[in-house]
């Protein structure tokens, strides 16, 4: 014992000066990453996908044959011209339906087939009682994520309503004096023919958490093969006899044997890989299970599971391997300070700012949400988020491969080896 004070430590200006540096940039990212991302998604808005669907069959007035149809949708696109929040994509029933089914629509605006025939009834002289307004419907697709599908669902009413109100001074105009033989509630229906009613355009079980389950579930996948990266990359190193590992009052040390960081890294990652079939498992048994989630193709989405927490306990083991202690800070950015906000499950990526968007194009987490989302939602096809999932993944395991043994056999090549090569097992496992 040499008498001093532990608390003594607590003098030293490095000591203060690392942690408050670390801890600092590490609150103030994530207040960016998180905050930023979601702090204006209205005013980020940017070619949102909405479907647009005119299915009115026409009517003849006056002799002549008259689609509304047309002349409102025109009016909705004229509308939006001028900005590019909303993508719209001109399609019919058929292909709205189809688009919803794989997530590739926040929404639709369905003109009805009866919608000229309903409109110019407001006018024709056989008009009594209480008009009927035809019907615009906007539908809704939760299962693209309630934030995306809720500002779709704002945009595409008010865009709706906008083209009822410039329908409806044309109609006026060309009413001329004969309005004034209307009763008065077709007049008022004029000025403002169409009812716009919301629909859920893609229904989803009652179990799916509002088009949520497939981001949590994934999320849940991320985590679990970050965390155990942490504790197999210590386990392993407690294994070599590297370090010692506390268990409680009790401190084990286990003989050193010699390992080179290429071979520590294959050590750890071939046990990720074995482990990650346990973790899959366990995290489809307790969502499907245990807690009742909706869900289907229910082997795919045991393999997908596995195969993401592999893929991400081995990247995050290659982060840990490369940079040492400062990897366990950057595999905390990459999995989940970047992750979270660019997933596209919360706020969709045509809402957020450019340069998340552009961190989505590779954020792991963004990737597997896409293919969990194809399993649980969209029947697993696979231009619905699948193929890339699967994809993405592929290049992942790849890139981490190539970039560990590369970086890492560097570091054996000069030298950079863990242990001294004069340094004697005893020392190297009880530290001083």
């Amino acid at each position: 014992m040499s008498g001093i004070s532990p608390f003594r430590v607590l003098r030293a200006k490095p000591l203060w000066i690392t942690n408050g540096l670390i801890t600092g940039a590490m609150a103030l990212l994530f207040a960016v990453f998180y905050v930023g991302a979601n702090i204006d998604p209205v005013d980020h808005m940017k070619n949102l996908p909405v479907g647009l669907v005119n299915a009115d069959k026409g009517a003849a007035v006056g002799g002549k044959q008259v689609n509304l149809g047309d002349r409102i949708t025109e009016s909705i696109k004229k509308s939006t011209a001028g900005g590019d929040r909303i993508a719209w994509k001109v399609m019919d029933e058929k292909q709205t339906k189809e688009e919803l089914g794989k997530g590739k629509l926040y929404g639709a605006l369905v003109v009805p087939a009866d919608f000229t025939s309903a409109t110019t009834a407001l006018t024709g002289p056989a008009t009594t009682g209480t008009p009927v307004r035809p019907t615009l419907t906007v539908l809704t697709n939760q299962s693209a994520g309630s934030v995306g599908s809720g500002l779709a669902r704002t945009a595409t009413t008010q865009a709706a309503e906008n083209a009822s109100l410039q329908l409806g001074k044309e109609l006026t105009a060309q009413a001329g004096t004969a309005q004034a033989k209307l009763p008065a509630a077709a007049r008022l229906l004029l000025a403002d023919p169409a009812a716009v009613t919301v629909e859920d355009g893609y229904p989803l079980d009652s179990h799916s958490g509002l088009g949520l389950t497939a981001f949590y579930y994934a999320l849940t996948l991320v985590v679990a093969g970050m965390l155990s990266a942490n504790v197999i990359s210590g386990q392993v190193d407690h294994a070599l006899g590297y370090t010692h590992n506390d268990m409680g009052p009790l401190r084990l040390i286990r003989p050193l044997i010699r390992a080179t960081r290429v071979q520590t890294l294959a050590i750890s990652s071939t046990l990720m890989a074995a482990l990650s079939l346990l973790m899959g498992t366990l995290v489809m048994a307790g969502a499907v299970g245990i807690m009742g989630m909706d869900a289907s193709h229910l082997p795919l989405l045991w393999l997908y599971s596995v195969c993401a927490v592999a893929v991400t306990g081995i990247g995050a083991l290659t982060l840990l391997a490369v940079f040492g202690t400062p990897g366990m800070l950057l595999v905390t950015l990459v999995f989940i300070g970047m992750a979270v906000p660019t997933a596209g499950a919360t706020t969709p990526l045509e809402a957020l700012p450019g340069f998340y968007r552009f961190l989505a194009e590779f954020e792991p987490l963004r990737q597997i949400t896409g293919g969990v989302r194809s399993i649980l939602y969209y029947d697993a096809q696979g231009d619905a988020g699948l193929i890339r999932g699967w994809v993405m993944m592929a290049v992942a395991l790849a890139a981490a491969a190539l970039f560990g043994s590369g970086v890492l056999g560097w570091y054996d090549r000069k030298g950079l080896h863990r242990i001294p090569a004069g340094t004697k097992p005893e020392e190297a496992a009880v530290p001083a």
